[in-house]
């Protein structure tokens, strides 16, 4: 992966070589509930270009976090899900989903649909 180093005096620092930027978390968390085709996520991830998408997928696969699955189809069909070290990430996610949108509301700031959504999702079940 080359960001991993083979020492680090805080392991706050690891986590964020690992799961940091702008996009790393996100595609996590949108692969919470299941196996998601590229071209999905790409919808999903308002904003990404393909070429960042795939950088990030590629890191994340390299990290262990995500398992990329390559269907021998034409057009071309790639599906990406949460590896078992991704999974175990879900839950501390979770946790700055809920802190961001109560900061978010204790801030005036308005919530769009990621956590919002989950934390619908939640409460329900």
């Amino acid at each position: 992966m080359g960001l991993i180093k083979s020492s680090y005096a805080c392991m706050l620092t690891l986590a964020m070589d690992i799961v940091g930027g702008k996009w790393k978390m996100v595609i996590l968390w949108q692969l919470r509930n299941g196996v998601v085709r590229f071209s999905e996520l790409k919808r999903r991830l308002n904003g990404i270009t393909q070429k960042m998408l795939t950088q990030q997928l590629r890191e994340l696969e390299d990290a262990g976090l995500i398992t990329r699955t390559v269907y021998p189809v034409v057009p071309p069909k790639v599906e990406y899900s949460l590896a078992e070290e991704g999974t175990k990430l879900i839950p501390a996610l979770d946790s700055l989903c809920q802190w961001s949108t109560n900061y978010a509301t204790s801030h005036g700031i308005i919530e769009s649909s990621c956590c919002a959504t989950h934390m619908v999702e939640k409460k329900t079940t």
